[in-house]
């Protein structure tokens, strides 16, 4: 008996059955996806993948459709109403938490749309699979039957055989393909027990048994074809003798000592057909197989093998189920887009809130700054008119007590109590000026006034000072700076001041010298003079260049101003002013700090020189104001130049103030006496000479200018020029006193007409009496520094000119005794010193002047019908102050005059009764106050007779 052994078949054959088995888990574990939420791709396939496009298109539509909705509703939402935080906290919560059960319920219809797709495909791939083993599996068949044939007819029906195992191996290698489920052929002869022996020896091997291998299998590794124990005695075997080279380790084993081979051998006998056994562990590869069948594992397994792991590792039809892409990554994707919404609207709902927050603080900050603001505001006034009434009082009593009967002494001591108070009075406003600068409350104003009056005026208050120190102080105005100018004097007067007041105390020889030019003629001058000579100086002394003080003006720029005033139409006058000084100078390490304000160069300058700080910082505001700019350079030792413009307009004599401001310029009563008159001038600096020419001509004088004696001498006796006099510098008389001798003779000796004056230029009365005393001529000494009015004096006393017109004070005084005289004025005030100081500097002029302490006495005084010509009412008062007073008159009077017919108050058909405020607050609000609640004017204490005669001849008309 033989047999044909086909192993083999587990691999492919238990396809099927494994396929089964994997689709019946792969629900199990699609079912545990779709319950741990992960979310599963529904794209199995081009139709598959179409359809979910189309579906997620519509939802997403859906979705974005009502998230528009919702942003709309949210901002018509909060927009409307103010949402509390912790409500739109719980808010914000839901929103999270619902989008994040959308997502995952997205995720389950994705998922479970994705499962049943996957069922689908599985389950067509299953029946296309058991159609392909069902084939390949009968043609195995075919061809396992016709090698059984070709072994009876080659093997046993020849003698001998023409089969070995090396054909065999051969034959079965080469035709494998056409055995497509087979991985091994084996060919098992049967042997009977009496033929064992000698089928031993004619193979040259033992017959193996299987069953022990099948009871304790070993590995591939320790598997050895000659450690197999022989097979027991029975009654037949069934040793294989020819294998596939796949399956050469079962030659000489014994079929039929397996229990599930032997069955089927049995079986295939009996029958004739192929069988299938139950599944066993194969030899050597210890794997389960079957006869026909064989099952391959990827990896190698335990005895103790679970069949769920069996089936797990077997390496049939399997395949795990793959990732959902598209589910997860559009319920993820509609979840951060719902997270992100939530952001925005968390993100908005704090913006909004925090905007709120802010506008709520803004708000409450702008009050409490306008509060402050307000509070600094009467502060300032408050501290103003507290601090001036008092010196008020004392700078009127000073005054007046100046027009009593004083010894030379006392009249010492009235002047010098006035001086401090006015410094008390200046340092007072300085701060003022510096918090309104601050507040921003600081404004100019725009009258008519004359420059080289204020310069002359400036001149005054310093002389004193620089006489004392014998530094020579000197003005210049350049002649193309027009007469008149518009703008504000009293700021202007104050840069000046505080640029001369800070070169008078850091300098202690030498010269101070204020030049006034137009920028167009500066530039100009720049551009003929490109060096400066630092010795042609006012005194000889070197200083700073002043070109470098004004380095980066804008005026001085392509962008500046400067083309509009080569238009003969523009009214606007730029002028740019230096302040030249052969001080101490600025030290450098604090030259970029000069203009911070309370700033001092230093503690031991401050101890010695004194001042606040404040006054270069009000300056630079004040510059500003005027649309200029300010500058300086400074050189240790040397000296500083301060130099700055300003932007006024031209003024012209059609203006109606200029007959006011003709009472204010001296020089104008004293220039007619002295036309036509020739003035000749010795001076050898050329600068100097310039300064004392500037002053001469301003009072209609021509003059000529020589640098010695012999020139000058030369000068008047060739008769060409006729000099009426002769002004000499100081310099050139002392330099030899025998020349200056010798010069005074001659000019004594001179045929032709008058010999002219001679008049010696000083800086100081007391440094010319060491040449009087050596004999010279006495000639009439003039001290600087020169002013017009000074000067007119001077030159009128020595040529025995008598002014026609009446001296400034004298007119001024004279013009408001006639429009005082006999006016009834009332004087409202609460301070009994103030009232005695109003009512005393109004009747110095002739006025009737009755008192009162109180608004509501005022407003019983005023009642009409009342015989008062004006009112001076103080501001701040008890009870009642100065504004509500002169409101209650003004509604007084307006009732009266509806009311009443002109027969009841003889022919008076309108009463309004001129009230001026009278106050020492200089607050520009207060004078803004003053005028809102119906006052005519503004007079600040003390009086002064320019801005009382100002105010007065507004209402009075000369009589």
């Amino acid at each position: 008996m033989s047999l044909l052994h086909v192993v083999g078949f587990g691999l492919k054959v238990g396809h099927l059955l494994l396929v089964l088995c994997c689709w019946v888990v792969s629900v199990v574990y699609l079912n545990w996806f779709l319950s741990s939420g992960i979310i599963m791709d529904t794209k199995m396939g081009g139709g598959g993948g179409g359809g979910s496009k189309m579906w997620h298109k519509k939802w997403w539509e859906k979705i974005s459709g009502q998230g528009c909705k919702i942003h709309q509703q949210y901002y018509q939402y909060i927009g409307s109403k103010k949402v509390k935080r912790a409500l739109w906290r719980k808010l914000l919560l839901t929103w999270v938490v619902g989008w994040f059960i959308v997502s995952l319920r997205i995720f389950c219809y994705m998922s479970s749309q994705g499962t049943e797709k996957r069922k689908e495909t599985l389950a067509s791939m299953c029946d296309e699979r058991a159609r392909m083993l069902q084939d390949q599996f009968n043609v195995s068949m075919n061809h396992i039957q016709a090698m059984s044939i070709l072994i009876s007819t080659f093997h046993h029906a020849k003698s001998p055989s023409a089969i070995d195992q090396k054909t065999f191996a051969k034959y079965t290698e080469r035709t494998a393909f056409e055995r497509p489920l087979t991985s091994g052929v084996a060919y098992a002869v049967r042997v009977l027990h009496s033929e064992r022996e000698q089928f031993e020896k004619q193979q040259g091997w033992t017959i193996k048994r299987m069953d022990t291998l099948e009871q304790n299998p070993v590995h591939k590794d320790d598997y050895a074809p000659e450690a197999l124990e022989p097979s027991p005695v029975q009654e037949e075997y069934a040793p294989v003798i020819f294998a596939q080279d796949t399956i050469a380790h079962v030659i000489s084993v014994n079929v039929l000592s397996g229990k599930e081979d032997r069955e089927n051998v049995l079986r295939a006998r009996e029958s004739g057909k192929g069988v299938l056994t139950a599944p066993f562990r194969l030899l050597k590869t210890n794997r389960l197989g079957v006869i026909l069948t064989f099952a391959v594992y990827k990896r190698d397994l335990p005895s103790n093998t679970t069949p769920n792991e069996r089936i797990q590792a077997t390496d049939g039809f399997k395949q795990k189920p793959p990732w959902p892409w598209v589910a997860i990554t559009t319920s993820i994707g509609i979840l951060v887009i719902a997270l992100l919404v939530g952001y925005i609207f968390h993100a908005t709902v704090n913006r909004i809130a925090k905007v709120e927050d802010d506008y709520r603080e803004m708000m409450e900050l702008k009050k409490r700054a306008e509060a402050a603001d307000v509070a600094k505001s009467q502060f300032l006034a408050t501290v103003s008119h507290e601090i001036r009434t008092p010196m008020n009082g004392v700078l009127g009593m000073l005054h007046m007590l100046m027009d009593t009967d004083l010894d030379v002494t006392q009249q010492e001591y009235v002047r010098t109590a006035q001086e401090s108070g006015k410094a008390l009075v200046s340092l007072i406003n300085e701060v003022l000026d510096q918090a309104k600068i601050e507040f921003g409350k600081l404004e100019l104003e725009a009258v008519l006034f004359d420059i080289r009056a204020i310069l002359d005026d400036v001149l005054s208050l310093f002389s004193e000072k620089s006489q004392g120190k014998r530094v020579e102080l000197a003005v210049y105005v350049s002649d193309h700076v027009p007469e008149l100018l518009i703008g504000d004097p009293g700021r202007f007067r104050q840069i000046i001041t505080n640029l001369m007041g800070n070169s008078i105390k850091f300098t202690d020889k030498g010269h101070i010298f204020v030049t006034i030019h137009l920028v167009e003629e500066v530039v100009r001058s720049i551009e003929v003079d490109k060096e400066s000579n630092s010795e042609n100086t006012l005194s000889g002394s070197p200083v700073a260049d002043s070109r470098r003080s004004w380095e980066g003006f804008k005026a001085f720029s392509q962008e500046g101003p400067l083309g509009s005033f080569s238009s003969p139409s523009n009214d606007h006058v730029n002028l740019i002013v230096s302040v030249e000084d052969t001080g101490e100078g600025i030290p450098l390490e604090s030259q970029p700090l000069i203009f911070t304000p309370f700033m001092q160069v230093g503690s031991s300058i401050s101890r010695k020189h004194g001042g606040t700080g404040i006054g270069l910082s009000i300056s630079k505001c004040l510059v500003g104001l005027m649309n200029g700019e300010i500058g300086f350079v400074s050189i240790p030792k040397i000296g500083s130049t301060f130099t700055f413009t300003a932007v006024f307009t031209n003024g012209h004599r059609s203006s109606s103030e200029c007959k006011i401001q003709q009472i204010n310029n001296q020089p104008q009563s004293a220039s007619s006496e002295f036309e036509g008159m020739t003035a000749l001038i010795i001076d050898p600096r050329s600068v100097r000479a310039e300064v004392s020419g500037y002053h001469i001509q301003r009072l209609g004088i021509h003059v000529e200018m020589v640098s010695d004696l012999k020139q000058g001498l030369s000068t008047i006796s060739n008769g060409n020029v006729v000099v009426n006099m002769v002004l000499i510098e100081q310099e050139v008389w002392d330099r030899d006193l025998g020349l200056s001798s010798h010069f005074v003779n001659n000019t004594r000796r001179i045929d032709h007409g008058v010999p002219p004056k001679l008049f010696i230029l000083v800086n100081s009365s007391s440094s010319f009496k060491a040449s009087v005393n050596l004999g010279v001529h006495n000639p009439t000494v003039i001290t600087k520094p020169l002013r017009a009015s000074m000067l007119a004096a001077s030159l009128q006393r020595a040529m025995g000119v008598q002014n026609k017109g009446a001296p400034h004070r004298e007119l001024q005084s004279l013009s408001l005794r006639h429009l005082l005289r006999g006016r009834k004025i009332l004087i409202v005030d609460d301070n009994g010193v103030n009232r005695a100081v109003a009512a005393g500097a109004l009747k110095k002029y002739g006025a009737d002047v009755v008192c009162v302490s109180s608004g509501k006495d005022a407003i019983s005084s005023l009642k009409p019908p009342h015989q008062f010509d004006a009112c001076f009412m103080d501001i701040q008062m008890p009870e009642m102050d100065g504004f509500e007073a002169t409101k209650r008159i003004r509604e007084m009077e307006d009732s009266v005059n509806r009311e009443v017919s002109m027969d009841d108050f003889e022919n008076i058909t309108n009463w309004h009764v001129p009230i001026l405020a009278m106050t020492a607050d200089v607050i520009q609000a207060t004078h803004e106050e003053c005028l809102r609640c119906g006052m005519d004017g503004y007079v600040s204490k003390p009086f002064e007779a320019e801005q009382l005669y100002r105010e007065v001849s507004r209402f009075f008309q000369s009589s």
